[in-house]
């Protein structure tokens, strides 16, 4: 089962930040081999979602608010479950809960997201709808969508 936290940038321990950050490169940059600049200045005003099963991150997801990655939409993004718990469907309660999250900190703003393509199954589960074509982010298709 997974205990959830959400927590502001200043809010986070530096070993809740290490974690994180080593979660994000395990997996966007180790496992997807997609060498990029993850550290990319909005963390410091993103809410951050914490999934823990024990005392181990197993789940993370950023939300930031309009203005921040779009201009008219709030935004859930560097949404991950390490390796050894996938197929367990951590990723959607982290969704379920990260969905929530945004829209009671951030109310009447609408949610976009940008999906890696292969998800977008797993996305339209949660609300999601495809808006445009498929574009390269990072050597990766992705294609973005809104929260109905």
């Amino acid at each position: 089962m997974l205990s959830f936290y959400a927590k502001q940038f200043n809010e986070l321990t530096t070993e809740e930040l290490y974690t994180i950050l080593a979660l994000r490169a395990e997996v966007f940059v180790v496992e997807q081999n997609c060498p990029y600049q993850d550290v990319d200045g909005k963390d410091r005003k993103a809410l951050h979602i914490l999934a823990y099963v024990n005392d181990t991150l197993t789940a993370y997801a950023r939300v930031l608010e309009k203005g921040i990655s779009y201009q008219d939409y709030a935004s859930i993004g560097r949404v991950v479950t390490n390796l050894e718990n996938r197929g367990k469907k951590y990723g959607h309660e982290l969704m379920v809960y990260s969905i929530g999250i945004c829209q009671k900190h951030y109310p009447g703003q609408k949610i976009k997201i940008s999906a890696q393509a292969h998800l977008e199954q797993f996305y339209k589960t949660h609300g999601f709808v495809a808006t445009g074509e498929a574009y390269l982010e990072d050597g990766i298709p992705h294609i973005g969508m809104l929260l109905k």
